[in-house]
């Protein structure tokens, strides 16, 4: 009995850690990808790209839910496409959940990466160049090496702000317990319901994570000066 009130206690936070896990690997992914892409290249329409990008940052959490639920509801265009990829909806899911989770973390990821290339030496970059290197060989043994701790402590960021996505995440995937719930949704149902002791243990445990999650970001951030 007292191991299953434990299991029920702790499901939000391991759902939690689930999602951040690997809407935080999706958004580190492509946020660096697109960081890179966005610091080395110059076109027409890169402005409003770039706002698309950091659109998430600005707009309410119910928007972002709003315009997924649209996006990938059962009346979306690409609704056929997920039906042949998931089988079945993927809205109430924890699939949703990672989404949109990925959604919101992405423009810190894009940020910090873009900011870490664009402060590298050009000059490092040309002088490997004039020595032949490959362009995966600059990016394997120059920009990297010199941006990792910015990288790692973006990273971290994206990760936390995925751990902490509450309105979003309540529209596309729901309250399920043992599914969906994450920990912030968990502590809005028990507020709802007025247990407040509930509500502080899991208030406390986020405030836990999100100091480790600072303390991790402040030693990376050391690291790169």
């Amino acid at each position: 009995m007292v191991l299953l009130l434990m299991n029920k206690f702790l499901s939000p936070l391991i759902i939690s850690l689930e999602v951040a896990f690997v809407a935080g690997i999706i958004a580190i992914i492509l946020g660096t990808i697109a960081g890179y892409f966005m610091n080395k290249t110059n076109f027409r329409g890169k402005f409003f790209l770039e706002l698309l990008f950091l659109l998430p940052i600005v707009l309410p959490p119910s928007v972002i839910g709003f315009l997924l639920l649209i996006g990938i509801g059962v009346n979306s265009p690409l609704y056929p496409l997920i039906e042949l990829v998931f089988g079945h909806t993927i809205i109430f899911t924890k699939t949703a959940a990672i989404i949109a989770s990925s959604i919101v973390a992405f423009p810190i990821m894009y940020q910090a990466a873009k900011i870490a290339f664009n402060n590298i030496d050009d000059s490092i970059v040309e002088a490997g160049m004039l020595d032949r290197a490959t362009s995966l060989q600059i990016i394997r043994y120059i920009i990297f090496p010199l941006s990792k701790y910015a990288l790692a402590s973006g990273a971290v960021l994206a990760t936390a702000r995925a751990f902490g996505e509450f309105g979003a995440t309540l529209m596309v995937a729901g309250n399920i317990p043992g599914k969906t719930q994450t920990l912030p949704i968990a502590i809005y149902m028990a507020m709802s319901v007025n247990n407040r002791s509930l509500a502080l243990a899991y208030v406390m445990i986020m405030i836990v994570t999100s100091v480790i999650f600072l303390l991790l970001t402040k030693r990376l951030g050391e690291r790169n000066t």
